[in-house]
């Protein structure tokens, strides 16, 4: 007898004389009443046993997590809040769990617990939700392409290309980890750190016009504390941002801590907080991912390699923790060691590779002959971020349109991120509605100012029912210099300048603050977005856009690519990208070249909208994160 679903038999039109059903039991009370659940629904039906006529041995058996098939009439429940039960007229056991074991017992677990549990937490009801709603976005995702006639083109997975120009890529090879083939050794010259001086003053000069911009009270106070140390009658300030590595590394050795050499004082916080405005926002324009750019070139100019490089990160070399006074010394930014370097010809590709951080130019590539296509798979970034809004491993959705421009990029993604709501509030609505009551349930426990004014259900039919609000960065820059956060310095990363980039904080208090609806912002500077993006006739600007939603920040990020060929070719070098080996991606440009538009969408943030989650860890089956590859 072929067994029933759990939702089949929940969305009966009717009774039945008998009926087969299998699952897991989530709770048995009264050895008399299994709730159980088979994983088609969020609810359980209740099957009720003849304890009296069963044997006792089969009865401790039925234990939460144990897997069982039972046969028996559908009848009305006499219970309330249910349609149906089962009177179960036999069971078998398919599969014992030990209660004093088995982790998923009936009681609330925390997110934390679940997480080191991923393998049995989708036996709970909110994890066996999410994952559901998952599925049926991926589901909504493809059929929204292919009704509109999008070609589905799968990119590969290995690459040696950098789709994003970051660098924060996991490396795929087989050569031997302890001993691979050498091909340059770099012990046969010096450094010379000379060929730094320019971009390091221009740095320097940076951080002066932000402090005395900002009419910084610490910094004459630091300067004199340091004067006192490095016994300088010039700028004492100037002489620590310049410290070579060797004058560095006899800081060091001099002293074991700040606190040693300068004494106990409160300029540790002073430098922490100026070297964390750096690593996130910059100074005058300049960005840390500018910073690298520049320090990549010349490294690359004269045959060099950084060695504390990690994609857009500069992991300083002495501990800010313990020298904060050295957090912002430019040569303490980065450091090139002579090392040797690895013979990638000798691997499996004959060249160095990598797993790929984005499907984007592969994609325009088969967008340029077939119109549009879409591509939807796993995508990899080896950045060291601990956060609830990254992970190593995730899935991208990357739409690429021929003859497109911004405004038709930035239709198709509203349009887009709508469709698949609704197709999930049309789905799953058990799921959700469930979903809904255990946000609510969490918030209450927030204080009122904390709150989200609207709950789950509300905030996805708002995104229905509004128009995203489209505006450019410029005008963005503006509200968020004058508004009361930045003016307050809440902001962790005050917004004093056009050209900063933007932080989660920002993105969200635009929407969730000033405009309260979702927002498209457009037209970023050229120096902080990627070199694929088409340059505006003003020439610091990209045809950029980003989608910015509640809770979450950037979830959509896209542009109209550059299709000119020498603009391309300019960008590309002035950022020491190699042409010959995007050789293959510059012909798109050659030949045939037209308008063309793409975005990108992060499928873990978009099911974390969907679902209330706050950890992006809770809405993929197994999280790849720093340190973590469990399961």
């Amino acid at each position: 007898m072929k067994h029933t679903k759990v939702k089949e038999l929940l969305n009966s039109a009717q009774t039945m004389q008998e009926v087969y059903v299998k699952g897991w039991v989530r709770t048995f009370r009264n050895n008399q009443f299994i709730a159980l659940n088979d994983g088609s629904t969020i609810n359980n039906i209740q099957c009720v046993v003849d304890f009296e006529n069963t044997p006792a041995d089969t009865l401790k058996r039925i234990t939460t997590g144990a897997a069982v098939a039972l046969k028996g009439a559908l009848t009305e429940s006499k219970g309330a809040g249910q349609k149906y039960e089962i009177q179960v007229s036999s069971l078998e056991i398919l599969g014992d769990s030990d209660p004093e074991k088995f982790p998923m017992q009936p009681k609330k677990h925390s997110l934390e617990f679940l997480r080191e549990n991923a393998h049995l937490r989708v036996r709970t009801n909110a994890f066996g939700a999410i994952m559901r709603v998952r599925s049926v976005l991926a589901f909504a995702v493809h059929q929204y392409f292919q009704e509109k006639g999008f070609v589905y083109v799968n990119t590969p997975i290995i690459t040696g290309s950098d789709a994003e120009g970051a660098g924060e890529m996991f490396r795929v090879t087989t050569l031997s980890a302890s001993n691979p083939p050498i091909d340059k050794d770099l012990n046969d010259y010096d450094i010379d750190y000379s060929k730094f001086d320019d971009i390091a003053r221009k740095y320097y000069n940076n951080i002066i016009s932000y402090l005395l911009s900002n009419k910084t009270s610490e910094f004459e106070a630091v300067s004199r504390i340091i004067a006192k140390s490095l016994s300088s009658q010039s700028n004492p300030f100037e002489k620590l941002i310049f410290f070579k590595p060797d004058a560095l590394e006899n800081f060091v050795k001099k002293y074991k801590s700040d606190s040693d050499a300068l004494g106990e004082t409160s300029f540790p916080k002073f430098f922490e907080s100026l070297h964390r405005r750096f690593n996130k926002g910059g100074f005058n324009g300049m960005t840390k991912k500018s910073l690298l750019i520049e320090i990549r070139k010349i490294c690359a100019e004269n045959g060099w390699k950084l060695s504390n490089e990690k994609g857009e990160r500069i992991t300083p070399i002495h501990s800010i923790k313990k020298y904060p006074a050295l957090s912002l010394s430019f040569y303490n930014l980065f450091s090139i060691k002579k090392e040797k370097n690895v013979d990638f010809s000798k691997d499996f590709f004959g060249k160095e590779t990598n797993l790929t951080v984005s499907g984007q130019l592969e994609g325009e590539t088969f967008a340029m002959a077939l119109g549009q296509i879409y591509t939807f798979g796993p995508t990899f970034r080896a950045e060291n971020s601990n956060t609830s809004r990254h992970l190593a491993e995730f899935w991208m959705i990357e739409p690429e349109v021929a003859f497109n421009d911004l405004d038709d990029n930035m239709d198709l993604a509203e349009d887009f991120i709508q469709y698949v709501i609704k197709y999930a509030l049309d789905k799953s609505e058990d799921d959700l509605r469930f979903l809904d009551q255990r946000l609510f349930d969490e918030e209450k426990q927030k204080p009122q100012a904390e709150r989200s004014e609207m709950n789950l259900l509300e905030k996805l039919r708002f995104v229905l029912q509004n128009n995203f609000k489209r505006v450019s960065y410029t005008e963005a820059i503006d509200i968020l210099k004058n508004s009361k956060p930045n003016k307050n310095k809440k902001f962790n990363y005050i917004i004093d300048e056009w050209g900063a980039d933007l932080q989660s904080e920002h993105e969200r208090y635009l929407v969730e603050k000033h405009f309260k609806c979702p927002v498209i912002l457009f037209d970023y500077p050229a120096n902080i977005k990627a070199f694929y993006m088409r340059l505006n006739e003003d020439g610091k600007t990209v045809r950029a856009m980003d989608i910015l939603f509640p809770g979450i920040g950037e979830i959509v990020g896209g542009s109209q690519r550059e299709e000119r060929y020498d603009v391309l070719v300019k960008k590309m070098k002035a950022l020491s990208i190699d042409t010959e080996e995007l050789k293959w991606y510059l012909d798109t440009r050659r030949f045939g070249s037209a308008v063309h538009s793409g975005f990108g969408l992060g499928f873990e943030r978009l099911v974390l909208f969907v679902t209330g989650m706050t950890n992006i860890r809770d809405v993929i089956p197994f999280p790849r994160t720093p340190g973590n590859a469990e399961f």
